[in-house]
């Protein structure tokens, strides 16, 4: 069905103009080509079609627009006509003229005329043309099936009647249920145009690929608004006209596979919360198979450890973030035993690498226990991660003084999104079966055992093995089977969601030996569930996963294996297998639940055939148009090629029992490995009722012997007669996951092309970036739209899992939010936005193509092997999904009827390195997927002209059979024109670091080279390659639309040997047929750059211009003509025509030669009398020559100039080439080393305008920066927190003012102030600070004694300033985070609210639930910290003003532009480029420096600028800079400290020293190593002499110290102090935040800031400076205020103009014309990197750097930065009483509760010396009297509230290692046991510096003050001195549950070491100040001691009643003793009567 619409002419417009027009029907636009300069009437006579799948109703419009056509502007609409199709529908056909209407609907005289047509499927109207089909059952639920029938019965069934009115193109649906459809309706036939008519910023733009040819018609640019043109450099590739070709891929080599370094640090820094009592703990860190432990800590449940460990790797990217990362906590490791375990955490290394700067960093890591999994939490442990790859650098936060980490719930180690509370849950991977495993075993195995057995026997033992989270589980082995069933499920017990992202499933072959793997899949677990609201668990299949890996042909040895072991890409299929995940959550609370985590393999129930989908028959259809660029090397025997999908196609594997197939056939069980003839065709014929019973798969091509291309190709002489392929193959229909999959890609592919143009348009700064933007934003909003509409009409078809179900709602759910968003953001690109939105819409991109990515296989690839002789040489892996057919359009893979470029390439590690660079084949290729019984477009995409050439039959033959070659009848023969005109930034392919590069040009079966230019990185070959009588088959129309590609391959010559390749690139020529006239707008064509590369990385562009011109009736004669040579030197070599070259005009380019610097030998010779030599484009300058490079490497005369032609377009300039040469003995000359200047641009030199006043424009300037900031190209450096962000701007007509109070260093963000530009305006750049104190004295917490504010001026150090700036550092970072996360929460605020009309639960932020917890929890931060009892922020506010310097976390350089603001370095280059690996270190290749700057600008330059005051002729445009004779320096380094050092030593620590060398002089600081430290403090300044220019280069680098051997260098750091020192930006000597002449903060220049002031006016040729009366200075036409006055060290106060004068340096980059940021005072840290480990950093240090003349005034002594020395203090703990301590014995005798209590206590870190105290036996109540003492001496750090203890780690240690931990005072209470352990009974640990303040009674004393300890008022030991109270004692009980198990009254008092001498104390109740006894009951007293006193006790008290009883009682039963004793005798008496 189609409608197709002739639009014929449009008459009488009006005036003249280029005219386009637009027709639209169902929302689908297609556009015409542009007519230019059309009067009254536009001919278009172009024919457009709809496909349509759906009837066409009557009430649906035509739309078509007229518009006059700009290429800058938006088009403008002349006029609209809308029909209604009604006619049409019912008669079919219908020629219209009718007039258009305007904008406000008005008829005017504009009139149409069209043709339209319209053909349905069952022939009812119009005539049927192409066959159509649709079957479309009437289906209960309104979806429908896309099948086609077989198409040779007439017409469908439901032709006609069944299809619905409610059908629409390309099944948009329309729904059938009643509310939905009304609006969908609404929605879907919304015309688009009035929307285009009012927004008249609103781009036209392509709605679908077929509109490319008819507005490329032009030939590229011309013919469409600009906002749809591509531009990038491989666009002439990429913008296919016809359809008939897809686009090649350029990058060529696996990336993947190849090992890389890593580099994994992890810092342990304690463990809180470890369950269990009185432990002794260790951590473990384990990686893969390697691990490390921590120092064991005794009896302790929250250990400090702080210790780094580093772990090193070279392997895969696949399998380093494979590998799990596992922290465990041990319970009293030692030699003996291992130790129990307390709990776990692991995850894996990826998800760590793709975290912000792949790190965490101080996260706590949540303990886990996994043998009991209902157990909950058994601790934290707190730890930095960071993994680093080569290149990567890693910005750690500056390690300060962390205070605020306490809040463990908020900063846990889960990357964000993932819940706090993660639960157990199960994880079900169920195993069902496979299908087409290879026969392991070689063939001489096989015979051997047939020999023995007799029987043939499967010879494969597979079971499967999967890999979760460090864990494994096997299925059981099937004993000898291919097709193996098991019907086992591995289940995993992990925590969800879990931290490690891919599940591996791995066939195995078992064996006795060692078991191999066939083949292996990993399972992603993010692309099988969905996080977000509408989220769900990860669940996958019942599916079929294929598998990938070595070929199949069975050696001994397979040198493949890696492949099946799943790294690389496999090349050849591998066996399928069925499998399906589930997880489920667990509720631990449940009894019946196991506990334990160990893997468990279960049966499962057996799952349907049909389960995974209707098994259907597939046609496969290939044919081979080309094959060229085959390598020589593979010899001439005859090649053919082998097209396999699944195993269907492999020859190799043979044939099992004929039965069996043919009842699997019937079963529909789809693959086998039987290719024989006559099986497919009893089945066939048996099974479908097809016509092509007999039809045989041919799989391979016929072998053919290979011509000759040229010295490196063969191609094969397929001309006319191209071989074909087909295979047909039986799979589960699944393409419905292929569709939707493929429909994304599209839209990513047309948006990544898109983004290219747009980041071309910026580099190139071509005009208007922001429009091309908006197109693709359009392009992908419309894109989105048209998926979800596509999409929704899933079938319900059979083998939907749950996951496609899923998988569906929430890729709709994603597109239609990408959609709008993609609206919104349309709406927002503005001119200065462009860079910001870029990023946004390349996070669409990323996750379009994550989106894309299917998780569920269905077909298997299709691969292409190129055979020659029987061995398999190279091969190319073709997704089945981009060669897929669909009927509707967007589904079709992107290369499914099309003809493909296609690159085979060397197999598995083969292919790695050079070889993977060369092409072993180039093959132009045609593919074909699809259905059988869609077959019939099986050609329809070939290029038209050929016949089919069918195989002989026996049968008789029907038409559907298909061909097996193609004859082409149709021939054109054309000339190509290469015009290669230059080539830059090559690859250095020599040792000299030059190439000698010649192009070889490849087109279809021809090849020409140009010259070789030797010795060049940026030849110039201006040559025009001619190649006669090409003949391409196929039809002219088509070849000119859409010509085969050209391939340019890039060689270096060499004189030995084969060339050597340097990359290539891809272009498509523009073609003339023979009718068409030669000449604008398409001819002659432009040079346009392509990207050259080499492997994966880019190699250099190419500039050149491909035509390809017919040649017809008449011979070449007709051809435009080519100018003979006319360069007589060049010989037979034509140049470039002059119309594609480009225009030239005069430049004159200046260079300033400074001078060399360190050049290495060359030829083991020095460098003794260099020269540079300067060229650009032929022309060229030297330098003088240095007569003697020792003495003085600088060049004598400074400035020379050429001038040069150079092109008018600054995007062609050729590059500036830089060579030394050392000018040896003899007039010979060496080559030292060269550097190429890409791009000249940044040195053009543009005169200042006159017109605006300097100011003016120094002023745009600035804003420029602020607005480029975001982009991130620095225009000028700016500090991230310079302290004012006041730009101040005024026009000249009022001075401006900035006052500025004495002390400027507040701690508040300034102010800024908007000037009004034509008042004086005053910016205060101060904010009041007396109201800010008042408040905070109100602020004081009652309970909060006042302290004394001010601390004393000697107290201070330079430490306090350093920590003190750390502090606003700190600060400063945390409130660019909290903007930006404010940015962006309002961004994704704005996007909800626009896109109001999507539910809020869709809401578009992904993971927005994790960033409301992240800000939740940065705001609980934010809360805590000004709660800290009101301490934390009064620690801020009453904080004296310290005098701050700036902090920079970075090397100043790179906040500085490198100091190149004029002096630029230029790194000259030897020795061959590295592989793409290395690209990145091409430092080796650095032979030295060139130092020296350019100018260049137009002739002639206007003479204003000569004539200015004091110009110097001889310097050019280098005025005023300083003379390059030698200087003496003295330079003063200053070393603060290292961080995170790369560990040295076996035992994980390092003994760091810095070494310092300059020049020839070293020095080294060996004395004063500083033992085991990888966080050294050095404090250390060095002073050393230097002269520039010899000795420029400083090395700071830390050295190991070893006892034995040498030391290590752990890192080095290089700066360049000349051009620090020449630097405008002052970078001698930082300038201090203020002026003091005294104190910690005294001024350290030499040079007053007056007289700094004064030079630089001088030197900048300023008026001023001008010192007034009031405090006011005046420079230029500002004017700065400031204080007047200064004290002295005795208090007296001065006048002075120094305050003055440092505002305005302070200001300088406000002076217009001269100014720029002067360097602050400041500490710049600095990576540290080891040659070893290039590109790794090895650990960071902090330093700076100041530099002295020698010929001024001599600077004052060093500030002295030594470490502050520990101050020592006692703590003396005073234990008074213990109350309501739980009872532990019971008494032997009484059975009675008691307990025998004593405390012990300890300062962390110093467990061996720890204190108890006497006991108090048998406490019946929990009471006990001590009045005990402890004294604790210990030094500490103030400044860094850490305790300092020094100590030897272990017996055998040479010295003493310092620790710094933080200060805590543990108390525990015990229970004392005479014979067994004492019973640990509870404790409590204060932290000195913030604990709570104890409870006045033990009534008040409650476990509260443990648990809310953040809540409660919290005080310091170090502010109070002495403090008193109840403090309670907490233990864990069995549930974990913290429980309060007694009080303890203590008294804390702090003492100086002074103090504690004058009043000395003694231990326990010892001399001196002795305590008193305890008054402690009797009872206590052991019963031995006073046996009467205790017998007393339990007689009297307890047992008294029980004793009387007990006497009765004896005495009733001695009288019953007695009566029974005599009553006989008394009887017998009485008896007898005696």
């Amino acid at each position: 069905m189609a409608l197709l619409v002739h639009l014929k002419t449009v008459r009488d417009l009006r005036g003249k103009g280029d005219r386009i027009a637009k027709v639209t029907f169902r929302g689908l636009s297609f556009y015409t080509r542009v007519l230019e300069n059309c009067e009254d009437e536009a001919r278009f006579d172009e024919m457009f079609r709809w496909p349509i799948a759906s009837r066409v109703d009557e009430n649906e419009m035509l739309e078509l627009q007229v518009f006059n056509y700009s290429k800058i502007f938006t088009n403008r609409v002349i006029g609209t006509f809308r029909m209604v199709l009604q006619k049409v529908a019912e008669e079919g056909q219908l020629e219209v003229t009718d007039t258009l209407i305007d904008d406000n609907n008005t008829a005017i005289r504009t009139s149409v005329t069209v043709d339209i047509k319209y053909t349905t499927m069952d022939g009812t109207v119009g005539v049927w043309s192409d066959g159509e089909f649709l079957d479309v059952p009437g289906d209960p639920e309104g979806t429908f099936q896309f099948e086609t029938d077989s198409l040779l019965s007439g017409h469908s069934h439901g032709s006609g009647s069944g299809v619905s009115p409610g059908r629409s193109i390309h099944g948009i649906p329309t729904f059938r249920k009643a509310g939905k459809g009304v609006f969908s309706a609404m929605k879907l036939h919304k015309t688009k145009s009035s929307k285009d008519d009012h927004k008249k910023d609103e781009p036209a733009t392509l709605d679908m690929e077929d509109l490319d040819r008819k507005a490329l018609r032009l030939g590229g640019a011309g013919g469409l608004d600009p906002d749809c043109i591509s531009l990038a450099s491989v666009t002439a590739v990429t913008t296919n006209v016809s359809n008939k070709r897809s686009k090649p891929d350029i990058k060529m080599e696996p990336s993947s596979g190849r090992p890389v370094d890593y580099q994994i640090s992890i810092t342990v820094v304690e463990a809180r919360q470890l369950v269990g009592l009185n432990m002794d703990p260790v951590v473990c860190v384990e990686i893969g198979e390697d691990k490390k432990y921590t120092s064991m800590k005794e009896s302790t449940n929250c250990p400090y450890y702080n210790e780094y460990f580093v772990f090193e790797f070279h392997v895969p990217p696949d399998v380093m973030f494979d590998k799990i990362l596992k922290l465990s906590v041990i319970h009293s490791k030692n030699l003996l035993r291992s130790g129990t375990l307390v709990g776990t955490f692991k995850l894996d290394v990826g998800t760590v690498y793709s975290q912000p700067e792949h790190q965490f960093y101080h996260k706590w890591a949540m303990l886990s226990d996994p043998d009991d999994i209902t157990a909950g939490c058994k601790g934290y442990i707190k730890c930095d991660i960071a993994v680093v790859g080569k290149g990567d650098n890693i910005k750690t936060p500056h390690k300060a003084n962390e205070t605020d980490e306490d809040d463990i719930e908020g900063n846990l180690l889960l990357p964000e999104g993932v819940p706090l509370e993660r639960q157990w849950a199960r994880f079900y991977v169920k195993i069902y079966r496979a299908e087409g495993l290879p026969k392991m075993n070689t063939s001489i195995m096989a015979n051997v055992k047939k020999a023995f057995i007799g029987e043939n026997r499967d010879l494969v033992d597979p079971y499967v093995q999967v890999v979760f989270a460090g864990q494994r589980g096997k299925t059981s082995v099937q004993k000898s089977s291919y097709e193996p069933i098991w019907n086992e499920q591995v289940v995993f017990t992990e925590m969800f969601p879990p931290l490690c992202k891919r599940i591996k499933v791995q066939i195995r072959d078992s064996d006795k030996v060692n078991d191999v793997a066939i083949g292996t899949h990993f399972i992603d677990l993010r692309k099988i569930a969905n996080d977000g609201d509408k989220g769900f668990l990860p669940t996958m299949g019942p599916a079929w996963v294929n598998m990938y890996g070595s070929t199949r042909h069975y050696t001994l040895i397979d040198e493949h294996q890696d492949l099946n072991e799943g790294l690389g890409e496999g090349v050849s299929f591998r066996a399928r297998l069925l499998i399906s995940v589930a997880v489920e959550i667990l509720d631990t609370t449940s009894t019946e639940i196991v506990s334990s985590t160990e893997v468990q393999v279960e049966p499962v129930s057996n799952i349907s055939e049909s389960a995974t989908g209707k098994i259907e028959e597939f046609f496969l259809f290939g044919s081979f148009l080309e094959a060229t660029m085959i390598d020589r090397k593979i010899g001439d025997k005859p090649i053919s090629f082998e097209v396999t999908i699944g195993n269907y196609g492999n020859q190799i594997d043979g044939v099992s029992k004929p039965t069996a197939a043919k009842k699997k056939k019937k079963e529909g069980g789809g693959e086998s490995d039987e290719e024989e003839s006559e099986l497919i065709q009893q089945n066939s014929s048996e099974d479908e009722a097809d016509d092509d019973g007999d039809l045989v798969s041919v799989s391979s091509t016929p072998p053919m012997k290979p011509v000759i291309t040229d010295r490196n190709y063969f191609h094969l002489p397929y001309f006319e007669k191209k071989p074909c392929i087909y295979i047909k193959s039986w799979w589960q229909d699944q393409r419905r996951r292929l569709y939707n999959s493929n429909i994304m890609d599209k839209i990513a592919d047309k948006m990544e092309e898109g983004l290219n143009d747009v980041q071309e348009v910026i580099k190139t700064e071509k005009a208007y970036p922001e429009r091309r933007l908006r197109g693709v934003l359009e392009e992908l909003s419309t894109g989105c739209n048209r998926f979800v509409t596509l999409a929704n009409k899933d079938q319900n078809q059979a083998g939907r899992t749950k996951l496609d179900k899923e998988r569906l709602k929430s890729c709709m759910r994603e597109m239609e939010s990408m959609g709008q968003q993609a609206k919104l953001i349309r709406s927002q690109v503005k001119r200065n936005t462009v860079r910001d939105k870029l990023k946004m819409v390349q996070n669409f991109l990323h996750r379009l193509r994550f989106l894309a990515d299917e998780p569920q296989h269905s077909i298997p690839d299709v691969f292409v092997w190129m055979m020659s002789n029987n061995k398999r040489i190279a091969y190319a892996r073709i997704p089945s999904k981009d060669i897929l057919y669909s009927i509707v359009d967007e589904e079709t893979g992107k290369d499914c009827g099309k003809v493909k470029a296609v690159f085979l390439r060397l197999p598995g590690k083969k292919g790695f390195g050079p070889a993977g660079w060369t092409v072993q084949a180039k093959m132009e290729m045609y593919l074909w997927l699809g259905l059988n019984k869609q077959r019939k477009d099986f050609l329809s995409g070939l290029p038209n002209g050929f016949e089919e050439n069918k195989a002989p039959r026996r049968s008789p033959c029907l038409q559907s059979v298909p061909p097996v070659s193609l004859v082409y009848n149709m021939k054109q023969v054309f000339q190509l024109r290469a015009h290669m005109y230059q080539a830059r930034s090559l690859f250095a392919a020599d040792s000299s670091g030059l190439s000698d590069p010649f192009a070889r040009v490849f087109f279809s079966t021809h090849s020409q080279v140009t010259e070789v230019l030797s010795e060049t990185l940026c030849p110039t070959w201006d040559q025009l390659l001619v190649f006669d009588d090409v003949e391409l088959f196929g039809e002219a129309g088509e070849l000119r639309d859409d010509p085969p590609i050209i391939v340019v391959e890039v060689y270096d010559q060499d004189t030995v040997g084969k060339a050597e390749f340097i990359g290539r690139t891809f272009a498509k020529p523009i073609t003339k047929m023979c009718d068409e006239h030669y000449g604008p707008p398409r001819f002659p064509p432009q040079l346009e750059y392509y990207q050259i590369y080499r492997g994966n990385s880019t190699a250099g562009d190419l500039l050149a211009a491909f035509e390809l011109l017919q040649i017809g009736q008449g011979g070449r004669a007709e051809l435009p003509p080519i100018d003979g040579p006319t360069d007589s030197e060049r010989g037979p070599i034509l140049p470039v025509p002059m119309g594609i070259r480009p225009i030239l005009s005069r430049y004159r380019i200046e260079v300033l030669f400074w001078g060399l610097r360190d050049l290495k030998r060359v030829n083991l010779a020095q460098v003794d009398r260099p020269r540079v030599d300067i060229e650009c484009a032929g022309r060229g300058v030297q330098s003088a020559l240095i007569q003697n490079y020792k003495k003085n490497p600088n060049f004598s005369t400074l400035v020379k100039w050429f001038e040069v032609d150079l092109p008018e377009n600054e995007l062609l300039h050729p590059p500036l080439n830089v060579r030394v040469v050392d000018c040896r003995a003899f007039g010979r000359y060496t080559l030292v080393g060269s550097h190429a200047v890409t791009s000249l641009r940044r040195f053009i030199y543009s005169p200042p305008d006159k017109t605006h006043n300097n100011w003016a424009s120094a002023a745009r300037l600035m804003n420029g920066y602020m607005v480029l900031t975001n982009g991130g190209s620095q225009s000028r450096p700016c500090s991230p927190y310079s302290r004012t962000p006041s730009r101040t701007l005024s026009r000249p007509a009022g001075d401006v003012t900035v006052n500025m109070d004495a002390d400027p260093s507040v701690r508040k963000m300034d102010t800024v102030v908007k000037l009004d530009a034509t008042s004086d305006a005053v910016v205060k750049v101060d904010v009041n600070e007396e109201k800010e104190e008042k408040k905070k004295k109100k602020k004081k917490k009652k309970g909060e004694v006042e302290e004394d504010d001010e601390t004393d001026e000697s107290m201070l150090d330079w430490w306090s300033k350093y920590f003190a700036s750390i502090e606003t550092l700190m600060e400063i970072l945390r409130a660019q985070e909290a903007a930006l996360a404010e940015a962006e929460e309002r961004e994704d605020q704005e996007i909800a609210a626009e896109g109001a009309d999507i539910k809020p639960d869709d809401l578009p932020v992904k993971g927005s639930k994790g960033k409301e917890k992240s800000r939740d929890k940065s705001r609980n931060k934010e809360k805590k910290k000004s709660h800290h009892a009101g301490e934390g922020t009064e620690k801020h506010s009453s904080k004296p003003k310290v005098d701050e310097l700036l902090v920079y976390n970075k090397e100043l350089e790179a906040e500085y532009d490198n100091f190149e603001d004029w002096l630029h370095t230029f790194n000259l280059y030897r020795g061959k480029a590295g592989d793409d690996d290395e690209a990145a270190l091409d430092d080796d290749r650095i032979v030295g420096r060139f130092k020296g700057s350019m100018c260049m600008y137009k002739l002639p330059l206007s003479e204003e600028i000569t004539r200015e005051v004091g110009f110097d002729p001889n310097m050019g445009m280098f005025q005023s800079i300083p003379h390059n004779d030698p200087i003496n320096v003295l330079v003063r380094i200053f070393v603060v400290r290292a961080t995170d050092l790369h560990p040295a030593d076996v035992n994980g620590k390092a003994d760091p020293y810095v070494v310092i060398k300059l020049g020839k002089s070293e020095l080294k600081d060996k004395e004063n190593y500083i033992s085991k430290q990888l966080n050294p403090v050095f404090g250390k300044a060095f002073d050393m002499e230097a002269t520039f220019p010899m000795e420029s280069m400083l090395t700071v680098s830390v050295y190991d110290w070893d006892l034995v051997g040498t030391d290590d260098l752990i890192g080095e750091t290089k700066i360049d102090l000349e051009n620090r020192f020449y630097s405008k930006h002052r970078a001698t000597c930082g300038i201090a935040n203020s002026y003091s002449v005294h104190g910690y903060n005294v001024w350290r220049d030499p040079m007053k800031p007056s007289q700094i002031l004064a030079k630089l006016c001088k030197e900048g040729k300023l008026d001023g400076p001008h010192y007034g009366p009031g405090g006011r200075v005046k420079v230029a036409n500002r004017v700065f205020m400031g204080a007047t006055e200064i004290e002295d060290e005795n208090g007296l106060k001065k006048q002075t103009d120094e305050h003055l004068a440092l505002t305005v340096l302070k200001h300088w980059e406000e002076i217009p014309r001269v100014g720029c940021k002067l360097i602050p005072e400041h500490v710049e840290t600095r990576p540290l990197l080891n040659p070893d480990h290039p590109g790794i950093e090895q650990g960071r240090i902090e330093m700076w750097v100041d530099m002295f003349p020698m010929d001024m005034p001599a600077p004052g002594p060093a500030i002295d930065i030594s470490p502050r020395k520990p101050k020592k203090y006692e703590l003396r703990v005073i234990i008074w009483n213990t109350d309501e301590v739980i009872l532990e014995d019971d008494d032997y005798f009484t059975g009675e509760k008691s307990s025998d209590i004593f405390v012990r206590g300890w300062l962390k870190g110093q467990q061996e010396d720890k204190q108890d105290t006497d006991v108090h036996y048998h406490s019946l109540t929990g009471e006990g009297n001590f009045n005990w003492r402890f004294v604790f001496p210990f030094d500490y750090l103030m400044a860094e509230e850490k305790i300092v203890i020094s100590k030897k780690e272990s017996m055998f240690s040479w010295d003493e290692t310092e620790y710094k931990i933080p200060a805590r005072l543990t108390l525990q209470v015990w229970d004392a046991d005479h014979f067994s352990a004492d019973d640990f009974l509870g404790a409590i640990e204060l932290d000195l510096n913030r604990f709570p303040r104890g409870a006045k009674t033990a009534k008040q004393c409650s476990i509260n003050m443990v648990q809310n300890q953040a809540e409660l008022p919290c005080i310091s030991i170090f502010k109070q001195k002495r403090v008193k109270g109840w403090w309670p004692f907490v233990a864990r009980d069995e549930n974990d549950e913290m429980e309060l198990t007694g009080k303890v009254e203590a008294e804390l008092h702090l003492m100086s070491a002074e103090e504690a001498e004058k009043s000395p104390v003694g231990l326990g109740r010892n001399e001196p100040d002795p305590l008193e006894k305890p008054n402690r009951p009797d009872t206590t007293f052991l019963w031995f001691l006073s046996p009467l006193k205790a017998i007393r006790y339990l007689v009297c008290n307890r047992y008294k009643w029980l004793i009387i009883k007990i006497i009765v009682a004896l005495l009733l039963l001695m009288m019953l003793g007695l009566f029974l004793y005599s009553m006989p005798g008394y009887l017998v008496k009485k008896l007898l009567g005696a």
